[in-house]
């Protein structure tokens, strides 16, 4: 019997869902094995609760931020982008709503970027966050 993979949810915080010109990058600080890496915010749904639930609420305990959600930032995988074996991450591009971005949990800096040819792939990203990042790029700066 296999067991479906346990969704963890991110958000790719855009300046502007309209006119994106730079995202929100958090360094983590735990585990130790990811601290100092680079991700998308958000964190682990919880049994029975929504995907965009879970996200909104990560954002608050995370960032201490309410966001407007866009547009799914969508994998080919059927259950999202693929962490590892045993996790799995959908992601929404998002904007701030209510709140200014602090790192709260998990986190020791978080840094706009520019979307800017290379400026995103100088940061040291968690690797499975690569793909997204790219993926994030493309949606962000299609017009």
């Amino acid at each position: 019997m296999t067991t479906a993979p346990r969704l963890v949810v991110g958000a790719a915080v855009l300046d502007s869902l309209v006119q994106p010109r730079s995202l929100l990058c958090a360094r983590r600080s735990a585990p130790e094995s990811l601290a100092g890496l680079w991700e998308f915010p958000g964190g682990k749904v919880e049994p029975g609760e929504h995907p965009e639930a879970a996200l909104h609420r990560e954002l608050r305990e995370e960032l201490g931020i309410s966001v407007h959600l866009g547009g799914e930032v969508l994998s080919s995988a059927p259950h999202g982008w693929v962490l590892h074996e045993k996790a799995t991450m959908r992601v929404w591009l998002a904007e701030v709503s209510d709140g200014a971005p602090q790192p709260l949990e998990d986190h020791d800096e978080l840094r706009w970027v520019p979307l800017e040819e290379g400026a995103l792939h100088a940061l040291p990203w968690i690797p499975a966050d690569f793909p997204i990042v790219d993926a994030v790029l493309r949606r962000a700066t299609a017009s």
